[in-house]
């Protein structure tokens, strides 16, 4: 069985004389496998009559074509296509009653799908695309003797009510002047409200538009509209964009306190491990090949299912996933800092914006280090990195890179790409500039899987493409320091540590340094040396502390949020305790916030 999968966004046949159709051998035969589509203008493939041969993925100059050879067995559990030649998703999670079911996969393999289908917004149409076709008693038979076909039965019959929260939640943003206190309040269950309003600390937000909100405070709203309403479920999808590690936490409190609506079904999708690992009490893996099609895994539990993914198999299925293992490490004890290798050293500085007030402690950094740093969301963080970049220069004290005549390159936490420019255009225009990153620029690209995008327009990418652009785009760069804003915004598990692994790599390479701000606790785990913390009063007054070694610095930095932290034995990630739990009680009683390593098994 072959799938074949056209990007309208990508495919131009004007302007290469759609080579896929001239040079298809079908097509020489005489057997129509590959022609234009009058209604679309673009091509169609016959995927019965495909050989699989390749040659219009080779000849196709814009990447717009992927064709996929997959068992044939495999047809019989297709349970959506949104088209000819588009994404198709085989087998669905089976939601559980009082339990949390996290969803974890690479961005384009069918996480979204599986939650519109779940929540009633898509009907799956089981393979057969054509929307008359798509019958709702189909749908129940289709899952006959299984615990889908009663949960299809009450969806479908109006017995399930749900409560679903959108990963794209800017539209609200942009297009509603309504108040957060009606917004919430429109369909809120009986007194759930308060609960709510408090867990995540709304009171200041509360007779604001949501037109006037940030990211972060549109996400939690979007969370409490979620959460209030009195549902049998609830499907959330990435909660945690936005938010820093205070307001995960709180936003995964919230959630798991679902679970005590017993008849209740709860299903997430989240990217931050720690957070997935801390919400979920099974998981289900989504894999396949991006944007061509996703396979739902069987149910595993949440350890052994994180561990799975991690791995890059699994054994139920029997299927391998993933080439390499993804594996931590323990962090061993940081020697000193010969002066040698430091690369500079600041002083106190001070830096008045408006009613906010920062103070930024003395410190240095070496030669391939990298330093994170951690804090909530209105702390300074962002304003720490333009002191040390000197795109802002201090009220006391002195911006070191400036008076050191360092080269920096910066990554923003806002990305604002520019208008009418290609991917390609883009990095056309670094390697110009930095003749010496050629070699670099090449394995980083191919790592990333960018020449797929070289014909995009910034503008037309999605938020996790365009923050793989500005990635690549700030370590391309021949700099002293690199100071990376957020890079894991967008990007899915995989993508976060493979690219911490390459920015690891190219400080290294380079002997060059790095500050990366992160709200990742995994991810900050898996790429830092040191930390920095800040503390104090968001939207009021920050400090940011010397760089310290990372134990001392999560020690510190977890105490304040109130979380403990132990080591899988098997791939040595971090996983949160659950609070109140024995573990969370010892470490917090001894001062061991940041992790133990146990033998555990579950």
């Amino acid at each position: 069985m072959r799938i074949a999968v056209l990007d309208h966004s990508l495919c131009k046949p004007k302007d290469c004389g759609a080579s896929c159709v001239k040079f298809c051998p079908k097509n020489k035969t005489g057997v129509k496998t590959i022609f234009i589509d009058e209604n679309t203008n673009k091509p169609k493939i016959i995927e019965s009559l495909c050989v699989g041969c390749g040659i219009c993925i080779k000849k196709c100059p814009f990447r717009a074509l992927e064709v996929v050879n997959l068992p044939e067995e495999l047809e019989e559990n297709c349970i959506h296509r949104y088209g000819p030649n588009s994404f198709k998703l085989y087998k669905l999670p089976i939601p559980r009653t009082g339990l949390v079911l996290g969803l974890i996969g690479p961005n384009g393999t069918g996480k979204t799908t599986v939650l519109q289908i779940l929540s009633g917004e898509i009907i799956p149409n089981l393979g057969v695309y054509d929307v008359n076709n798509v019958e709702k008693y189909k749908v129940i038979e289709h899952f006959k003797g299984t615990e889908l076909q009663t949960y299809f039965r009450r969806l479908f019959n109006g017995d399930l009510k749900t409560s679903y929260k959108p990963q794209n939640i800017i539209d609200l943003h942009l297009s509603s002047n309504i108040k957060v206190s009606d917004f919430i309040e429109a369909s809120a269950e009986y007194n759930a409200v308060n609960k709510v309003k408090d867990a995540l600390n709304l009171s200041g937000l509360w007779n604001h538009k949501l037109n006037e909100l940030s990211g972060g405070e549109l996400q939690r709203v979007a969370i409490a509209s979620t959460c209030v309403k009195d549902a049998h479920v609830y499907l959330i999808d990435e909660p945690t964009s936005y938010l820093d590690v205070y307001e995960r936490i709180k936003v995964a409190k919230l959630i798991r306190s679902l679970v005590s609506k017993k008849e209740a079904y709860i299903i997430i999708v989240e990217h931050d491990l720690a957070v997935l690992d801390y919400l979920s009490d099974v998981i289900c893996i989504l894999y396949g090949k991006p944007g061509v099609y996703g396979i739902v895994s069987n149910t595993y539990g949440v350890r052994s299912g994180i561990n799975a993914y991690l791995e890059g198999y699994l054994p139920i299925e029997n299927v391998q996933i993933r080439k390499e293992s993804i594996q931590f490490t323990i962090h061993p004890p940081a020697p000193e800092k010969p002066s040698e290798r430091k690369t500079f050293q600041w002083g106190f500085m001070k830096k008045i914006l408006g009613t906010f007030r920062i103070e930024v402690e003395p410190g240095q950094i070496s030669r391939g280090e990298v330093v994170g740093i951690l804090g909530p969301n209105g702390i300074g963080k962002t304003t720490f990195i333009k002191l040390i970049a000197g795109l802002i220069q201090p009220d006391e004290g002195y911006s070191p890179t400036s008076y050191l005549k360092l080269r920096v390159s910066y990554k923003p936490q806002y990305l604002s790409p520019p208008k009418n420019m290609t991917v390609k255009e883009f990095f056309d225009l670094i390697f110009k500039e930095q003749t010496s990153s050629h070699s670099i620029g090449n394995e980083l690209i191919d790592f990333l899987d960018i020449r797929t995008l070289y014909n995009r327009k910034l503008e037309e990418l999605s938020g996790g493409e365009l923050q793989k652009i500005a990635i690549a785009g700030c370590l391309l760069r021949d700099a002293h320091i690199y100071l990376i804003d957020e890079p894991s915004a967008f990007l899915d598990i995989e993508q976060r540590l493979l690219l911490a692994k390459m920015i690891r790599k190219i400080i290294l390479m380079r002997e060059a340094s790095a500050f990366v701000v992160e709200h990742d606790v995994i991810l900050v785990d898996f790429i830092a040396d040191s930390l920095i913390v800040f503390t104090g009063f968001p939207n009021i007054f920050g400090l940011a502390s010397s760089p310290m070694k990372l134990r001392n610095g999560m020690n510190h930095f977890l105490k304040t949020v109130g979380i403990t932290f132990r080591r899988d034995k098997k791939t040595k990630r971090p996983r949160v305790n659950k609070e109140g739990a024995y573990l969370d009680r010892l470490q917090k009683k001894i001062g061991e916030y940041y992790y133990f390593f146990i033998d555990e098994e579950e």
